[in-house]
């Protein structure tokens, strides 16, 4: 607009800190900069078109986010800490065979402005806490989509939850999950270094390009080797990686050990996930017994290995279960070739 850079500042804590939408109440803004803003820009939000509480506290919501589309966000209460599960696309292109958003195929990125406006949103819509703090204490990148192939959109929408005249997060509270896009890796390094969670779930290429056929172009040595590079000098020293537990598929006492020498040297915190299961899929849930024996494994081997507690999962608001409307699966698998060859 060519205004002087600290009105930028201004607009900022306006829009994220206070959540003003409407230019009238920027009231430190001259009343011609405040007719010119109402004139000829909006602050406008995605709708949200469903709602859902499960038993256990866990909220979560349906957002429009154009005529066709729609994505799903999570909020996770746990005590006095609260996490937000944002999504980052329209549908996913990866085609993780366990996963349910996988299923329904891509459509398209969401932008910078649809991400943090999620945020945004459930903001809005949750109770303070106690202490008249913000009720979202964390973001996790873990909803519909793979983050790292909307970059820009992606770390973008990240620097506004990091910015102290916005959000004001501490990196370590904003974690991207990612099923190993190589090469962003080494980018989102360098560009927004925020907690790393790596969608692993096999501990060898053979199962790996099975359950997440993007293993195929970027395999698990070329991930580890990021991987490494990721954590060197930073202060979050650990990456978190993920592993579903699928019944009689990567369970064994043998892929635990596996895992072990895999990630002997990179320091590690693995989250074991109970498989949550949705419609037309064969994979079963392993039992408790044989997660608990794969972690006793992974404890003795020296590392930081909690099994994650499913939340939400009676409201389809699991790891790996989200699922918004898009379009029919003809044109989402056009979209997701295209996207997979950029």
């Amino acid at each position: 607009m060519g205004e002087k850079p600290f009105h930028a500042r201004q607009m900022l804590k306006w829009v994220h800190k206070h959540g003003v939408l409407d230019f009238a109440g920027m009231t430190d803004f001259g009343k011609k900069l405040r007719t010119r803003l109402q004139k000829d820009y909006e602050l406008s939000l995605p709708e949200i078109i469903g709602e859902r509480l499960s038993a256990d506290g866990t909220r979560k919501w349906l957002v429009r986010i154009d005529c066709g589309n729609a994505v799903e966000m999570v909020f996770i209460p746990d005590g006095e800490r609260g996490t937000l599960c944002v999504s980052s696309q329209a549908g996913c292109a990866l085609n993780c065979s366990f996963c349910s958003t996988a299923q329904q195929g891509f459509n398209r990125n969401l932008s910078a402005a649809e991400i943090i406006g999620q945020l945004w949103l459930a903001d809005s819509l949750m109770p303070r806490r106690e202490d008249g703090g913000r009720p979202i204490t964390n973001v996790v990148m873990m909803g519909m989509g793979e983050p790292l192939l909307n970059f820009d959109a992606v770390t973008s929408a990240m620097d506004l939850m990091a910015d102290a005249l916005a959000w004001g997060m501490a990196k370590r509270r904003i974690t991207l999950s990612t099923a190993g896009i190589v090469p962003k890796i080494y980018e989102l390094r360098e560009r927004c270094p925020v907690s790393l969670a790596v969608s692993l779930h096999a501990p060898d290429d053979a199962l790996r390009s099975e359950l997440v056929p993007v293993n195929k172009k970027y395999p698990i040595a070329e991930l580890m080797q990021a991987c490494r590079h990721y954590v060197q000098g930073l202060q979050r020293d650990r990456i978190t990686f993920e592993y579903v537990m699928l019944d009689g598929i990567n369970d064994s006492d043998a892929h635990a050990q596996a895992l072990s020498r895999l990630l002997r040297d990179i320091p590690s915190k693995i989250n074991l996930i109970p498989f949550n299961p949705f419609p037309h899929n064969s994979y079963k849930r392993s039992p408790q017994v044989r997660i608990d024996a794969f972690r006793g494994i992974l404890l003795r081997a020296g590392f930081i290995c909690i099994t994650r507690t499913p939340r939400g999962d009676d409201i389809d608001a699991a790891c790996g279960q989200l699922a918004g409307n898009v379009k029919p699966r003809s044109a989402r698998v056009a979209a997701r070739r295209g996207l997979l060859n950029t």
